[in-house]
């Protein structure tokens, strides 16, 4: 499993503390406002707006603060403009960071990330540093209890999925950008229900983090996600069992 999908475990498990904090609330506020702001109010129109929606219930995000943070990105309530910046640097052990965020002051952003790097052995690197090293890909994870691994693989590949893959107690469905919608719904259609789904950065090739250089590169990402404006943490990063069993 790659780095990246390692830390997603990690934070949905942690899921419900974070939820209490309202941290996890904060953040998809805003993936709603922009959404709705960029592409309309209508979720059955707005592929962006709908995943966010679908995320906010499954995070069980009240129906009130869903619409209102609609209404803020149509306008039709008074609401901050968001913008949508991508920041590139280094962790521990020189595995690269694709940083999404979404806010209304870059300046205070860019210090948080600064703060929080320097804290735990990352760096900020200049524009184009990283994201070389990153594809962008649907990808849709799937509680193994939900389903056969034949009837997930069979429903997904005929969506248009690359690939599916079992991992502990998980799927992990994998698809080009563009088909992302296709594949969701297909799983629905097969009556396959996603614990979660998002349009991730993947690495083409990770780096081996192992030890000491793991569990800090574990604490930064953990510090990164805490930043009310980062939306989203992506490294290529392959961390080892051990220290991904001591986080957990």
């Amino acid at each position: 499993m790659s780095g990246h999908s390692k830390w997603s475990t990690i934070k949905r498990k942690k899921a419900g503390v974070d939820a209490k904090r309202g941290a996890i609330f904060t953040k998809l506020i805003r993936e709603i406002t922009v959404a709705a702001r960029q592409g309309g109010g209508a979720v059955d129109f707005n592929p962006r707006l709908r995943l966010a929606v679908d995320v906010a219930k499954a995070a069980n995000m009240p129906a009130e603060n869903i619409e209102r943070a609609i209404k803020k990105g149509t306008g039709e309530l008074e609401g901050v403009s968001y913008e949508e910046i991508a920041y590139e640097g280094y962790g521990p052990g020189g595995v690269a960071l694709y940083i999404e965020t979404l806010t209304d002051n870059p300046n205070r952003t860019v210090a948080d990330l600064r703060h929080a790097l320097g804290r735990h052995g990352g760096s900020l690197g200049t524009s184009g540093s990283v994201a070389w090293q990153f594809e962008r890909k649907g990808q849709i994870v799937v509680p193994a209890a939900a389903t056969t691994e034949d009837a997930l693989f069979e429903a997904a590949l005929e969506a248009g999925a690359e690939d599916a893959l079992k991992e502990g107690d998980e799927f992990i469905v994998t698809c080009p950008m563009a088909g992302f919608n296709a594949v969701l719904q297909g799983l629905k259609a097969a009556g396959i229900a996603a614990s979660s789904a998002e349009l991730a950065w993947i690495a083409k090739n990770e780096i081996a983090v192992t030890g000491s250089e793991a569990s800090r590169l574990l604490r930064l990402l953990e510090a990164l996600e805490e930043l009310d404006d980062v939306q989203k943490v992506h490294s290529n990063a392959d961390i080892d069992a051990a220290t991904l069993a001591e986080m957990m």
